[in-house]
C-alpha cells in the first residue's frame, strides 16, 4: 500500500483527493492535514465522510509527515508548499504540489504573477510539470511533481496536438474559458456569496490570470515558440466543470478528418481524453466527477480559423484525479487505478 499525507485535506480539492483515494486499492491516507480543523473529527467537516472516515485532521509538519508516508498531496495556497519542503523531505518521500510553486520554471515569472516570493527555487529546474498525457515518463521518475492547474489542464489538452504539428499559428491562439465556483476555493469571499453569483456571469483576472504564463510556457514547449497569448477566464453559477473554447488560425487548409487524425495521434491510446464526433461540443454535464477530458473542434472556412473546445471536471481532471494519476504513475501503479469514475448524470 502506498501510504499518503493530505496537507489542505479540507479544502475542495483536498476533499476530492480523499473521495478519490478511499476507493483507490493500492493507497491508504494517514495523515488529513487542515491548518484550520486540527483534532477535529474529518467526517465533521465533511459529511459525506460520515462512517467513511474516522480520522481526526492534524497540521501541517511536512517534516513529521515525510517520516510516515510514500506521498504527500499539497492542496494549499500557492507559497506554502515552497516554505515547507526541503531536501530532507525529498529524501524520504515523494510530493506532488497542487500549487503553482513548481509549475513555472523561471522563478521571475512566478514572483511577477503571483506577487510572492520564491521560498525554494533550487527545486523547480527538478519538478516534473505533471500533466500526465504530454510528460508520463518524466512523472514515473519524480519525486517532486508540480500538478498542472485546472484551466491550464484542459486549455493545454485542447489546442497540444495542433500546436505540436505546427497546424494553427500561435501568435493567433485566444482562449476563453469559464469554471464553475469550486475552482475559487472553500475560503469564504464576498464575489463567490450565492447572491452575487447566482444568475451571473463575468469575467474576471482579464489579462491578468496567473494560469496565462503556465499555458504559454507549456504550449510553448509544444510548438516549440514563445507564446504570448489572450486568457480570459469567465465565473458560472456551477459546482463544477470548466470550459475551454480556443480560437487560433490555421497554417494551412485541412479537413476535419486530418485535424481528427492529428488528435487521434496523441490520445487515441490516452484513457482520459475523448475526441468527440464531429460536429459534437463538449458540455460540463458529460464530464462532471470524473477524470475524462472531452475535446471537440470546428474548422470556420471563412476565416481560416478552428474553434478548439474541451471539458473537464475542475476538481478531478483539473486537481485530485490528475494528482492521483499522477501517484499511480509515480509509484508504477496503474495509472487509471481509482479513477475509472463514470461521470455523473444529472
Amino acid at each position: 500500500m502506498i501510504k499518503v499525507g493530505i496537507i489542505g485535506s479540507t479544502g475542495y480539492a483536498g476533499g476530492e483527493l480523499v473521495r478519490i483515494l478511499t476507493g483507490h486499492k493500492n493507497a491508504e491516507i494517514v495523515w488529513y492535514g487542515s491548518r484550520s480543523y486540527i483534532d477535529e473529527k474529518y467526517a465533521d467537516v465533511y459529511r459525506n465522510m460520515f462512517q467513511i472516515v474516522d480520522a481526526v485532521c492534524m497540521d501541517d509538519n511536512m517534516e513529521e509527515l515525510a517520516s510516515q508516508v510514500d506521498a504527500i498531496f499539497t492542496a494549499t495556497p500557492q507559497g506554502l508548499c515552497a516554505s515547507l519542503v526541503n531536501e530532507d523531505i525529498l529524501s524520504k518521500t515523494k510530493i506532488i504540489d497542487l500549487s503553482a510553486d513548481f509549475r513555472l520554471k523561471d522563478v521571475s515569472v512566478y514572483e511577477e504573477w503571483y506577487k510572492i516570493g520564491h521560498k525554494a527555487p533550487q527545486f523547480i529546474e527538478e519538478a516534473v510539470y505533471g500533466l500526465c498525457e504530454v510528460n508520463r515518463e518524466d512523472v514515473k521518475k519524480a519525486r517532486l511533481v508540480a500538478n498542472p492547474g485546472c484551466y491550464t489542464t484542459c486549455s493545454i489538452l485542447t489546442a497540444y496536438p495542433l500546436a505540436k504539428e505546427g497546424l494553427i499559428d500561435m501568435d493567433t491562439l485566444i482562449i476563453d474559458a469559464k469554471s464553475g465556483t469550486s475552482g475559487a476555493g472553500r475560503g469564504a469571499k464576498l464575489p463567490n456569496l450565492y447572491c452575487e453569483v447566482n444568475e451571473n456571469i463575468k469575467a474576471y483576472g482579464v489579462a491578468t490570470h496567473r494560469h496565462t504564463p503556465e499555458i504559454e510556457e507549456q504550449l510553448g514547449y509544444a510548438s516549440g515558440e514563445k507564446v504570448v497569448l489572450n486568457f480570459t477566464p469567465h465565473l458560472v453559477p456551477m459546482n463544477r466543470g470548466i470550459l475551454a473554447t480556443e480560437y487560433a488560425k490555421l497554417k494551412k487548409d485541412v479537413t476535419w478528418d486530418e485535424v481528427k487524425a492529428v488528435y487521434d495521434k496523441y490520445y487515441a491510446a490516452e484513457r482520459f481524453v475523448r475526441v468527440l464526433d464531429k460536429d459534437v461540443c463538449p458540455e460540463t454535464k458529460w464530464v462532471e466527477g470524473s477524470n475524462y477530458v472531452d475535446i471537440g473542434f470546428k474548422i470556420d472556412p471563412r476565416t481560416n480559423r478552428i474553434i478548439m473546445m474541451g471539458a473537464i471536471d475542475n476538481l478531478v481532471k483539473g486537481a485530485a484525479g490528475q494528482a492521483v494519476q499522477n501517484m499511480n504513475l509515480m509509484f508504477g501503479k496503474k495509472e487509471s487505478e481509482g479513477l475509472e469514475l463514470v461521470p455523473m448524470f444529472p
